[in-house]
């Protein structure tokens, strides 16, 4: 099992940035499909982008060339830079892990509690 704890969320204006961490515990952590999500209100959880333990990644169409997927194994942690962030993208983000590589899709086995990204326009 895995224990999932994200962090980094806030209130930013259109066009800003912020840097979400995901700090794992428990199981070995370099084995595990990783993968962020976020859900606006009223909206079905979406992924984001996802990584697997060599570094491969995957992202969402509406997020290419603004959002970064990362991870530190030596840490145990993931992490997602968001730059030229917009009020689209206003929404809880999760972080998600799994010994399967489900890549974007919502199947992951284990989910962080979620921190909350706002922008304003």
């Amino acid at each position: 099992q895995v224990h999932l704890v994200e962090s980094g969320g806030g209130s930013v204006q259109s066009g800003g940035s912020l840097r979400l961490s995901c700090a794992a515990s428990g199981d070995t952590y370099n084995t595990y499909y990783m993968a962020w999500f976020r859900q606006a209100p009223g909206k079905e959880r979406e992924g984001v982008a996802a990584i697997d333990g060599d570094g491969s990644t995957v992202y969402a169409d509406f997020v290419k060339g603004r959002f970064t997927i990362s991870r530190d194994n030596a840490v145990n942690t993931l992490y997602l830079q968001m730059n030229t962030l917009k009020p689209e993208d206003t929404a809880m983000y999760y972080c998600a892990a799994d010994r399967i590589g489900w890549r974007l899709l919502a199947q992951y086995n284990y989910w962080g509690q979620g921190t909350q990204v706002t922008v304003s326009s």
